[in-house]
């Protein structure tokens, strides 16, 4: 038996509440985030949550006190999301809980437009797709996910997708970027021959692969290809070209580990 006295025990728990104070829990963390305008931040702790009923309880709520549907997307719902990505990239939540508030988040904009008659301004377009041969389309998935949740319109070409149906839809939707996933390694060549057909045609965009087979040398070894580690990183890439960065080797610079 442990020969303690009391007053080492009290000095123990002391450090060890002390220890547990210093340790924010997530919904901790996200309250210093959130908005303090009474409309909004509702909305905004409602798509953290992952809770469409609430996200759309709370929108209705703010056009019910006068705010523009088609405002609200921008105000509340983006500001939200950019809480969950905040916090995302900083451990605090993980990749499951980004997919929730996603979720809620493209609800909310969804009844926004029903709402309206105006036409939310998207910031570009993104074609998504998944390598030819591969039909692991969960990365994708998230890929496309997180850009419309972060304002972009996505042509989600799907799964398996022919090398010359990819460069296609390249050609006819004219996106500010173009997005692989591959999770074999056998599939993951398709990236070289879309990048290689682009060029051949003078299509010269960002082309963020990523996926369990891909690394960033082999990324590097193709004119166009930008490395993106995790899904999250696609909004990010997309971002930053919307901002001004179309150069590939700037974006590399900025989203590749040196």
């Amino acid at each position: 038996m442990l020969d303690l006295k009391l007053e080492d025990i009290d000095g123990i728990l002391v450090r060890y509440n002390v220890a547990l104070e210093k340790e924010m829990t997530p919904d901790e963390a996200a309250e210093e985030l959130y908005p303090k305008d009474e409309l909004i931040y509702p909305i905004a702790k409602a798509i953290f949550e992952g809770e469409e009923d609430d996200v759309i309880e709370g929108l209705q709520a703010a056009i019910d006190a006068g705010k523009k549907p088609i405002d609200l997307i921008d105000e509340a719902l983006m500001v939200g999301m950019g809480v969950v990505t905040q916090l995302y990239d900083d451990g605090v939540i993980f990749l499951p809980n980004v997919m929730m508030s996603a979720d809620a988040m493209l609800a909310g904009i969804e009844f926004c437009k029903s709402q309206t008659t105006e036409v939310p301004e998207p910031k570009g377009k993104v074609v998504c797709h998944v390598a030819e041969g591969d039909v692991h389309d969960i990365g994708k998935n998230i890929v496309a996910a997180l850009l419309r949740a972060n304002g972009y319109e996505v042509v989600d070409l799907g799964r398996d997708v022919p090398v010359d149906e990819v460069v296609a839809a390249v050609e006819k939707e004219k996106p500010i970027m173009l997005t692989g996933t591959a999770l074999m390694t056998t599939t993951m060549y398709a990236f070289k021959e879309v990048n290689d057909k682009l060029l051949e045609k003078g299509i010269k965009i960002p082309f963020a692969c990523g996926g369990g087979a891909v690394n960033q040398d082999f990324v590097s070894q193709y004119e166009l290809g930008v490395y993106g580690e995790e899904a999250a990183d696609a909004p990010k890439i997309a971002d930053a070209i919307v901002a001004g960065t179309t150069d590939i080797t700037a974006l590399r610079e900025e989203f590749h580990k040196h």
